[in-house]
């Protein structure tokens, strides 16, 4: 437990007029934040699922560089403003909550840049404008950002950091301004570190969001849709039990209170669920918990009777949304040993934290000396114990898991039915047309709630833009004689499904073929894995791309992300990654997905992906007397095996496929009849080596 450093004062009111600019505190050594990486906002923490609109396939670049000119020149008139005064600011994609994808009112960096992929990060200095995003994007990027902008291909050689540009771009100690409430705690620290080389100066802009003020009325409105009760049949642990887990992890790390920020972690420790943020079941809140208290700050005009008793059952008050730094202060004064999980706590908080510490020093006319004085508020900087207990599915969410799946693959297989019945009359039909008509034949299924994100439906080299998103006005033709990739995923009552597939109507070529087999052979090769426990998912990272890599081939990606149970279709702290900063090994009841892939640019895209459940394997040796870890699969449908080039298979991949198809029959022909079971009964046949 260390302490915090002594430094800033407390944030003003939210208003232009009043708006103070203030410099970072760096936390001292003895605070030791979470290291990461500097442009933390490009790292991709998952892989190749997940919503990220696109405007226009064909959009008119002098008609949007305009108008972002008007908003790059708006936006640079405030710097110079009385309370402002900086150099530079930098807009990055998250909410207050460090959540991948957020509400449309939270869009600033979309709306400043015209990107609206969910990963990436926008810098705006006097004379310039840069954005960055990772490899998943530079398609989309390249098509969206008007000639006002440069494109930085964050990932690729020689690219800068956003902290080193700045250093080259801007003269020696300027100042660099930020929405505190938009970084977190441990972002700050690094970007503060990074950008003093230059003798810049980091300035925390509390009153304002810049971006907010030149939004104005065109700004969405924020969502008011009720709060629900995640039922306990779905749940599986009572709130009550999870909140006394909690405070025993409190106790034993000596503190005394937590602050939980990350919107899934508050849903699914309270087991409710929201509608705030588009496909993900959640709603914006903070959740503070203490020894003998807990408190929910949100806004309470989506709190329903329901859930008001709910909470009060589980003793846990209401508190408005944004007095949560009110709170943060109140804690200080009453000398809490703060868990702060500074990885994603965001930096207003931990500095009113700070400074509220600071407050009581001053008051109480003593000295810190690197140890903690009795009865003096510190904190504890500790990743999140409910991200891992979140992680790990307890037996009814396991259960809802494979029981949405199911119900997913008879959606599936009666739209794949019905999709190759069209193209084979030629009938026209656009990919939003087609992603349209998935959306009906889930929304038949008992329990959907919504699609988990916005589906990526890419014919042809619409495919090769990794998180595509087709609109009506601009997007493809369905084309027989290319390759289709569709990534689809829905939130039921019980479960989260995202699935990935790739096929062709007509006939594949022989280069679409190899790398189709390709990605295969790496999807059969982490779907077999078996490991030690306790081993990091990155490690696992080649065995999906080694048949790639064997013919120079490769994917600017992740190979699997983590799955929330009816909640975020994206979920930490686990993920398979070539990026080996994560080192959260694979634990038992955790569920990630197996997504290799392979893009040509301006070609065609390919996407093989299932969910699956992490299981401890009966191996018939245990070395070191440690618990071997392998998978079991979550997902049921078809994989097409026309484009699969049997000659590259080895027997024991064939078996695999042929044992796969086995049980998409065994488990789905059931929930199917009519034209679709005899479409599921066509495309799960034996295949066998020529």
């Amino acid at each position: 437990m260390s302490a915090l450093s002594l430094s800033t004062t407390p944030p003003p009111s939210r208003d232009l007029s009043t708006t103070l600019s203030q410099s970072l505190p760096l936390y001292p050594s003895s605070f030791n934040p979470i290291k990461i990486l500097l442009n933390r906002s490009f790292i991709v923490r998952n892989c190749s699922s997940g919503p990220s609109p696109i405007t226009s396939k064909h959009e008119n670049r002098s008609h949007t560089g305009f108008e972002h000119d008007q908003k790059l020149t708006s936006l640079r008139e405030i710097f110079r403003k009385p309370g402002v005064h900086i150099d530079a600011y930098i807009i990055p994609s998250q909410d207050a909550h460090q959540s991948e994808y957020i509400a449309e009112w939270y869009m600033r960096r979309a709306y400043i840049s015209g990107f609206t992929g969910s990963a990436g990060t926008a810098v705006v200095t006097s004379h310039k404008a840069a954005l960055w995003t990772d490899g998943r994007y530079y398609l989309q990027a390249e098509k969206q950002l008007s000639s006002s902008w440069t494109l930085m291909r964050s990932g690729s050689s020689g690219v800068p950091s956003t902290a080193e540009w700045l250093n080259d771009v801007l003269a020696p100690g300027s100042r660099i301004g930020i929405d505190p409430f938009l970084f977190s705690s441990d972002a700050v620290n690094e970007l503060k570190e990074s950008v003093a080389k230059s003798n810049h100066e980091l300035v925390y802009l509390y009153g304002v969001n810049l971006v907010d003020e030149i939004w104005k009325e065109a700004r969405p409105l924020p969502t008011s849709k009720p709060i629900r009760v995640h039922e306990l049949k779905y749940a599986g642990v009572d709130v009550s039990i999870k909140l006394a887990n909690l405070r025993c992890e409190l106790i034993n790390h000596g503190s005394s209170a937590i602050v939980i920020s990350m919107l899934d972690e508050v849903a699914w420790l309270l087991n409710l669920r929201g509608n705030d943020v588009p496909h993900s079941p959640v709603m914006y809140a903070y959740l503070i918990v203490e020894l003998d208290s807990a408190k929910l700050f949100v806004d309470s005009s989506k709190v329903t009777p329901e859930v008001m008793d709910h909470l009060k059952k589980a003793g846990v008050e209401l508190r408005a949304y944004d007095s949560i730094l009110s709170e943060i202060e109140r804690l200080a004064a009453r000398g809490a040993h703060l868990w702060l999980d500074t990885s994603s706590i965001n930096a207003a908080i931990s500095s009113t934290y700070a400074t509220a510490c600071d407050k009581y020093t001053e008051t109480n006319g003593s000295k810190r000396k690197g140890k903690n004085s009795s009865g003096a508020p510190t904190a504890l900087c500790k990743s999140s114990p409910v991200s891992l207990a979140k992680a790990v599915k307890n037996h009814a969410e396991l259960k809802g898991m494979r029981n949405s799946h199911l119900r997913d693959a008879a959606a599936l297989t009666e739209f794949w039915s019905w999709l190759e019945e069209e193209m084979s009359k030629n009938v026209v039909l656009t990919e939003v047309e087609v992603a349209d008509k998935l959306l009906e034949f889930r929304a038949s299924q008992a329990g959907f709630v919504d699609t988990s994100f916005d589906t990526i439906s890419g014919s042809g080299a619409n495919g090769a833009i990794i998180h595509y998103r087709a609109e009506p006005d601009s997007c493809s033709i369905v084309d027989t004689q290319k390759l289709f990739l569709l990534d689809s995923g829905a939130q039921y009552l019980d479960g989260t499904t995202d699935i990935t597939r790739t096929v062709h109507f007509g006939q594949p070529s022989e280069r679409q073929k190899e790398c189709f087999t390709r990605v295969l052979q790496g999807h059969i090769a982490l779907d077999q894995a078996v490991f030690p426990e306790n081993t990091p998912g990155f490690v696992l990272d080649a065995f999906a791309r080694s048949s790639l890599w064997k013919v120079g081939l490769d994917y600017r990606h992740g190979t699997g992300h983590g799955v929330g149970a009816a909640l975020n279709v994206h979920e930490g702290p686990q993920s398979i990654s070539f990026r080996f900063g994560n080192m959260t090994p694979l634990l038992k009841g955790m569920i990630v997905s197996n997504e290799p892939g392979y893009y040509e640019d301006h070609a065609f895209g390919i996407r093989i992906e299932n969910l699956l459940y992490v299981k401890e394997i009966d191996t018939p040796n245990r070395f070191g007397g440690i618990a071997y870890i392998g998978f079991e699969k979550l997902t049921f449908v078809p994989i097409q095996t026309k484009l699969i080039d049997l000659t590259l298979l080895s027997a024991s991949e064939v078996d695999w496929l042929n044992d796969y198809h086995s049980q998409v029959w065994e488990k789905v022909s059931s929930l199917v009849d009519g034209s679709a079971r005899e479409w599921l009964w066509k495309n799960t046949r034996a295949v066998a080596k020529p």
